[in-house]
């Protein structure tokens, strides 16, 4: 045997690359390897001396660091973050450098001055993860550092990422006064809603199959649904509880961050045509089980099973409601559960919004509707995705789509008209092709069939701001808000509030609202374009012209006619101020 052994040790590796680095040496070349090497020598190399780290190897502009131990090497790593805002601040953009830092803990492999290993790789996958000038930490590096480092952190749950066998679990640091603030402020008590609140997090699938994973958030919507439809009933909206999936938090931290009294989860295990649902009903406030109850049931009585859960839970949170009141809570069930199967699939995909995803949440829906053509949910949610899918810049934006989506949504209706869902997905139909008055009408009516519906909020604010009812628009955009307020797509609402601020000469609120929207995920480049135009009528133009590159690269083709017609402004005193912020900002008429 030889004699030669392995060397190992445990150690803290921090990956770094910089952001945009094929870009700028594609525009200035020498000047970007200048400028790297310059910031290497003087900056970035004697600060990881000073945390005992050691420099691995550079490659291109990607560096590889180890540290003796995960508090050096995540103070090191925030002291880097903060000195290159520093460094930044008074650079032109072309000049700036940011850097992407990944941080592990774990055991590593030593071949000379080189290292190799899982621990190694696990911190180049969550390089990939932080945002520009932020920092990624597995799970064990959290656990190495909480308490220890005055910085906060963002529970980003379980990441599949590229060549690791298993999820890694993902941590954003939070060093920024920005940074932390908003996490302040997103872990600040809401008070509690004057009538019985509830947040109903994702059922677990427990069937040990991915493909069932449709099955378990499909439950969790129904009975979300379901409960939104009885009006003495404060519901979080789903894109908030989904926000918890894959999580597992205390139960007394989401009652405080949702602000509600109480909190359900549950889990399905579905074997054959057999499913099991369990489900515990907790008190926010405590974190003691309230009610818990299972069910096993033939898979043909899923909706009887729907029914029978959320009257126990009306019963255990609001006695005193009558049967009159449950009632209310029963949704319509399509004569053919293979459809209902196939619509739960497309709805599955439709919220992960990813262009491929969207594409086989249309061919799902549609297929529902072949084999099941009363059904009225999958109506609307064809409608649903093709807004996702025009919003994102995947479809055709012309008339004819925009009219085929309209039929959709308007044949819901014509099936159900009780359902908040189908009068909010015609709402949306009519606000793209500009009948902003009929859209009013429809977003009315889903919210007065469900209070608690935050989309349909959301959507009411945009008919509303769009249509010339700007003052209007406000107040149920901060209804949206509160009904979600952990929503992936928050930033959304928030250039809602933007763009009716904009509308209403609100200029310093419009840019305030439209710069929040763009420290939250899902960036859209209607963002910038509203942070672009109050910008350029506050006179701020080198703020504005960097907005418009902002906005241009992430849609390199827009120009004043495309958003023009694209954005759906019937009111002409809007589109107009619009269009001249843009203008002044830059953006030019027609490329």
């Amino acid at each position: 045997m030889s004699d030669e052994r392995v060397q190992r040790r445990l150690a803290a590796i921090v990956a770094a690359d910089v952001v945009g680095y094929s870009k700028m040496m594609g525009r200035d070349e020498t000047g970007t390897l200048a400028r790297l090497k310059a910031l290497r020598a003087e900056f970035l190399h004697p600060k990881v001396t000073e945390y005992d780290g050691r420099i691995v190897k550079t490659t291109g502009d990607g560096t590889l660091i180890e540290f003796p131990s995960a508090v050096h090497a995540v103070s090191c790593a925030v002291d880097v973050q903060r000195g290159m805002a520093d460094r930044n601040k008074n650079l032109p953009p072309e000049h700036q450098i940011q850097f992407r830092l990944g941080i592990n803990v774990g055991d590593i492999i030593i071949d000379e001055d080189d290292i190799f290993g899982d621990g190694v790789n696990v911190a180049a996958r969550l390089e990939a993860l932080a945002e520009p000038g932020g920092i990624s930490v597995s799970s064990r590096v959290y656990d190495y550092i909480h308490g220890r480092i005055d910085v906060l952190f963002d529970d980003l749950g379980e990441q599949a990422v590229k060549n690791i066998a298993e999820p890694v679990h993902v941590y954003r640091v939070l060093f920024s006064e920005r940074a932390a603030a908003k996490s302040r402020e997103e872990t600040r008590s809401l008070p509690l809603p004057d009538r019985p609140s509830i947040a109903i997090l994702p059922f677990v699938n427990m069937s040990g199959d991915i493909e069932q994973e449709y099955f378990a958030d499909g439950i969790t919507e129904d009975l979300i649904t379901a409960l939104s439809r009885i009006r003495w009933f404060f519901v979080i909206a789903r894109n908030s509880c989904f926000a918890y999936k894959g999580q597992s938090p205390d139960i007394r931290d989401v009652a405080r961050r949702l602000g509600v009294s109480y909190v359900l989860e549950g889990s399905v295990r579905k074997a054959g045509n057999r499913v099991r649902v369990t489900a515990q009903l907790i008190d926010g406030s405590s974190g003691n089980h309230v009610w818990a109850q299972r069910y096993d049931r033939d898979i043909q009585d899923i909706f009887a099973l729907q029914d029978e859960l959320t009257e126990m839970l009306v019963g255990a949170i609001e006695p005193e409601f009558g049967k009159a009141e449950r009632e209310r809570a029963r949704a319509k069930c399509p004569d053919d559960l293979r459809a209902w199967d196939l619509c739960q699939r497309g709805l599955w995909h439709t919220y992960k919004r990813t262009r491929q995803d969207l594409v086989e949440a249309q061919r799902l829906f549609r297929e529902a509707i072949e084999i099941d053509s009363g059904l009225a949910r999958a109506y609307a949610a064809a409608e649903e995705a093709f807004f996702f899918q025009y919003v994102g810049g995947y479809v055709d934006t012309g008339g004819a789509a925009k009219a085929d989506a309209l039929r959709f949504a308007e044949r819901a209706v014509e099936l159900d008209g009780l359902d908040a869902f189908n009068r909010y997905a015609l709402g949306r139909a009519l606000t793209l092709v500009r009948r902003h008055d009929a859209a009013v009408f429809e977003l009315r009516k889903a919210i007065e069939l469900d209070p608690s519906f935050a989309q349909a909020h959301y959507a009411l604010s945009m008919a509303l701001a769009t249509g010339g009812h700007p003052q209007e628009a406000l107040p149920h955009i901060e209804v949206a808000m509160r009904l979600s307020p952990q929503d992936p797509y928050f930033g959304q609402f928030l250039v809602r509030k933007a763009e009716a601020c904009l509308f209403l000469g609100r200029l310093e609120d419009a840019v305030e609202s439209a710069e929040r929207s763009l420290h939250e995920p899902n960036i859209q480049w209607s963002r910038w374009a509203i942070l672009a135009a109050a910008q350029a009528h506050l006179g701020r133009l080198e703020d504005a012209h960097r907005s418009i590159d902002a906005l241009r690269s992430l849609r390199p083709e827009i120009d004043l006619a495309f958003t023009r017609d694209y954005w759906p402004i019937a009111d002409p005193d809007a589109i107009s101020y619009l269009m001249e912020g843009l203008r002044k900002a830059g953006l030019p008429e027609c490329l």
